[in-house]
């Protein structure tokens, strides 16, 4: 059997650019080379993707569940596995597994499932991303205020030393943490992201890029911009940390997103944020007119998926597809150090997905295997 695969009759979306008349060269889980037509070894099997699109797996940083499998709230090894399979139909090749502010009892058993499933996990399930508890409950949104609380040391301690790794982000209020919390969770490499926060202009600019890397889901769950206090929008226009968005038009409108990407530039980048149906556990999310809300009313997670969140930025916010994919793969593949993930190019995971004109998926290629069906 060929050792080389040819994906050719492309265009290929990566890095900023789209390329014509070039062929990827795909060896075992990596890209080889990337080549003209006739530069295509004679010994490849050649796969013709009639013109369509070829990109970087997509990457997200922040979602609850898929397949109808809702890990945020219901954590477990087969909630895992339903994720990592329904999104790598989705195009989506990397994805940390999200957990809302909840009883200690949930979170710890989420860390017990990603450790559980590990062993047996596809490989696009790359961590947990905590979001909560220690968070800012005037900015909580549909975070049930009763779990919210502020970071002991000893309670993050704990967790860290238990999860063995899995922990991969923590979105938090830093106004309202200790430093020695922030200390700690720095020299374990965990990415310290700012969300439902109150902070002020002036706290803002004092901790981002500083102690805090990152800013999650931007304009939800913080303080709008005001003439007398600006509040941490400014604060993030100006520093400029990697900043996420969810691109539905509904948490955030397209307007809105636009602008920020005027400011922030290649520090945007997009989550989906997205959940599934429940009637169980402290998130019963039901879908309501495309997006998902709690009993209340209150918004909870998207509905979307991350090629949706591409197609969104390009039809409505005046993003061109190249850099609208950079938002969905190069962007969090930087902000999560996944040094070979987010371009196609010689040495990067052959992780990608090929969408036609339309936006409609046609495959997935995960580790030089296509995994779903052909166009």
């Amino acid at each position: 059997m060929p050792v080389l695969t040819a994906l050719y009759n492309t265009q290929i979306v990566s890095n900023g650019n789209i390329t014509e008349g070039k062929a990827v060269i795909l060896k075992e889980d990596k890209i080889l080379s990337v080549v003209t037509l006739a530069d295509i070894p004679v010994d490849a099997e050649r796969i013709d993707l009639k013109g369509a699109y070829l990109a970087p797996g997509f990457i997200d940083l922040q979602i609850y569940g898929a397949g109808g499998a809702l890990f945020g709230s219901l954590p477990s090894a087969a909630a895992l596995k339903q994720m990592e399979l329904t999104l790598l139909d989705q195009g989506c090749t990397g994805f940390f597994a999200t957990v809302a502010t909840n009883s200690d009892e949930v979170v710890l058993a989420a860390i017990e499932a990603a450790k559980v499933y590990r062993p047996n996990a596809i490989g696009n399930f790359l961590g947990l991303h905590l979001e909560g508890p220690y968070i800012n409950a005037l900015r909580k949104g549909a975070h049930p205020e009763k779990f919210i609380k502020k970071a002991t040391l000893n309670e993050v301690k704990h967790w860290i030393e238990v999860a063995k790794g899995e922990i991969k982000m923590i979105t938090l209020a830093p106004e309202l943490q200790d430093d020695e919390v922030i200390s700690y969770l720095n020299k374990q490499n965990i990415i310290l992201s700012s969300g439902h926060s109150n902070a002020t202009y002036t706290q803002a600019k004092a901790y981002l890029n500083n102690t805090i890397q990152a800013v999650t889901h931007l304009y939800n769950a913080m303080p709008p911009m005001h003439h007398r206090e600006p509040g941490i929008i400014p604060a993030i226009f100006e520093a400029k940390p990697y900043t996420s968005i969810v691109a539905d038009g509904i948490h955030v409108d397209f307007a809105m997103i636009a602008l920020a990407k005027r400011e922030l530039g290649d520090k945007l980048f997009l989550i989906t944020d997205a959940v599934t149906a429940a009637t169980e556990g402290n998130y019963p999310h039901q879908l309501q007119d495309d997006r998902y809300v709690m009993p209340d009313g209150t918004l909870s997670g998207s509905a979307i998926t991350m090629l949706k969140a591409v197609k969104n930025c390009v039809n409505y916010a005046n993003i061109g597809l190249p850099e609208a994919v950079n938002m969905a793969s190069l962007y969090p593949a930087q902000l999560a150090a996944l040094k070979t993930k987010g371009k196609v190019e010689a040495g990067y995971d052959a992780d990608l997905i090929i969408f036609d004109a339309e936006f409609n998926s046609g495959f997935t290629i995960y580790k030089g295997k296509n995994i779903t069906k052909h166009i």
